[in-house]
């Protein structure tokens, strides 16, 4: 019986000597050719890659017998040598690799005939292999051994930068914990806010994430992603590590977790078990509120755009980028929990600046210990929950989150409002006017220490620390900074007290000319 035709070319001797690829001359247009012990020779115009074999003899052949290289069929036509790398690393060392994207097929060579023989198996028994979400069809090649010439392209820098780094993850110590399906994703230089769910858009364009649980440790965010198999595992470490979420930061370390599986009990910002979307947020007045259907204001963004309304991600060559897309809650907030006897426009457009730009504060009217405050961009206004939810002001522990409302609406004419709705657009204290302004690299969460910036030179030391105490603050230290006197540090008692001197001395008059500039710092003195 005949089966469909696949990998088999036409050969002209016995199909169990070894493939070796070699270039031959043009004639008209290019052909494969199986010849001298199964002999590929590609076209040499390899451009777009899509005529690595433009004519292929096919003939039926009887069923495969064990063989260390593993034909792959149906690949699609913009897969990637390291993609098909990945899917072998599992099951042992990979030693060659041969993509013919004309075709549609790809062929891997195994270290050894029993890695080969548990990667046919298991992608036979129920399991399917996919590649960008296409299933390939996984079955042994005819072949014993894989030789490509180092000229030719599918011999290319690409395919052997995929070799080695297979030959790496295979010569990995336990030290990490051994391949599995549990993934460690630390985020470095992590400029602009990475999420729970943002992780979840990226590591789904590899495939299916069961369980996700993010935590800061050493000052650094850091996440646990889980697959349904140790494949899936492999394909998102391999495609995303070293990668940047957002052009130039937001790089991700991947490494292997000691985890088998992850435990999640709470559905949140968090953590998230995707198989169990009942789980309780673990926050008793969210849980009730989403009980009685006004959970509208506590949906976290699936995605946010970046400044400017730039939303490339630098993902390499798996082109796996953020959507950009602006969030369902848009750029307002909902902050609640306020000190209403304290607490003012000028207050939250101040505190909430540090982490964006302040368009409209509106206290509500029939609740003063709320309010709502819009941000010049999503991103923003995620940033500014990240930092500042939970933190404590004037005595109360305020809580931030996006809110269903897309806008913050000026009171009409004769609305009784009492000035507590507050238009800040055209504000000269906004911190991000430009689009990728410096200072998103200088955003950090608030601690009990100060930056101080735009000082004049005449100003000294006793000046700034006694403007500080007639202001009511107590300061702990100061210092200039040694190569440049306009900038300070200026450390209070807590961070609490720093948040209400950030309030009331940011844009503080310093000189006829000069006004004080004050944010959160990363240092201590």
């Amino acid at each position: 019986m005949k089966r469909p035709a696949s990998e088999v070319l036409y050969a002209y001797t016995l199909l169990q000597q070894p493939l070796a690829i070699m270039d031959v001359m043009q004639r008209g247009s290019e052909e494969l050719a199986m010849s001298n012990g199964a002999v590929l020779s590609p076209q040499s115009n390899h451009a777009d890659n899509n005529n690595d074999a433009k004519k292929v003899k096919l003939e039926p052949r009887s069923p495969a017998k064990p063989s260390r290289v593993v034909h792959i069929r149906n690949i699609p036509n913009d897969v990637t040598e390291a993609e098909i790398v990945h899917l072998g690393i599992p099951f042992g060392r990979v030693t060659n690799v041969l993509v013919l994207k004309g075709k549609n097929q790809a062929f891997l060579e195994m270290a050894d005939e029993g890695a080969a023989i548990s990667m046919v198996n298991y992608f036979s028994n129920g399991t399917s292999a996919q590649l960008r979400g296409r299933n390939v069809f996984v079955q042994y090649s005819n072949h014993t051994q894989l030789k490509t010439d180092q000229s030719h392209s599918n011999a290319s820098a690409a395919a052997q930068a995929a070799l080695q780094a297979a030959q790496a993850l295979a010569g990995q110590t336990e030290t990490q914990g051994g391949p599995n399906t549990v993934l460690r994703v630390i985020v470095e230089h992590m400029v602009y806010p990475v999420t729970l769910d943002v992780l979840f858009q990226i590591f789904s364009k590899v495939g299916r994430v069961l369980k996700i649980v993010t935590f800061t440790k050493n000052n650094t965010f850091q996440a646990l992603i889980q697959y349904p198999d140790v494949v899936t595992a492999q394909a998102a470490k391999l495609t995303l590590d070293g990668q940047n979420i957002y052009n130039s930061c937001c790089t991700l370390r991947i490494e292997y977790s000691k985890l088998s599986s992850l435990n999640v009990k709470y559905n949140n910002d968090k953590s998230r078990d995707y198989t169990n979307p009942t789980l309780p947020t673990g926050d008793h007045n969210l849980d009730a509120f989403a009980m009685t259907g006004g959970g509208a204001d506590f949906i976290l963004p699936s995605g946010f755009s970046l400044p400017g309304g730039s939303a490339s991600a630098a993902l390499g060559p798996a082109a796996l980028r953020l959507s950009g897309q602006p969030c369902s809650s848009g750029a307002v907030l909902l902050v609640s929990n306020l000190n209403e006897e304290m607490v003012t426009p000028d207050a939250l457009f101040t505190l909430f600046g540090v982490y964006g730009d302040v368009h409209r504060v509106k206290i509500l009217f029939n609740k003063k210990d709320t309010a709502l405050i819009q941000m010049a961009e999503p991103h923003q206004a995620q940033l500014a929950m990240t930092h500042l939810d939970k933190l404590k002001l004037y005595g109360k522990q305020l809580r931030a989150m996006p809110s269903k409302h897309q806008g913050v609406q000026m009171p009409k004419e004769g609305q009784p409002d009492a000035g507590l709705t507050k238009d800040f657009i055209n504000s000269s204290l906004h911190r991000f006017k430009k689009p990728g302004s410096k200072n998103y690299q200088n955003i950090y969460p608030p601690s009990s220490t100060l930056h101080l910036s735009n000082i004049p030179p005449n100003v000294t030391e006793e000046e700034i620390k006694n403007a500080f105490t007639a202001a009511n603050f107590a300061p702990q230290a100061f210092k200039f900074f040694p190569k440049d006197r306009k900038m300070a540090l200026i450390q209070l008692g807590s961070v609490e007290e720093a948040v209400a001197a950030l309030i009331k001395m940011h844009n503080y008059q310093l000189s006829d000319s000069s006004h004080l500039r004050v944010s959160f710092s990363k240092s201590t003195i």
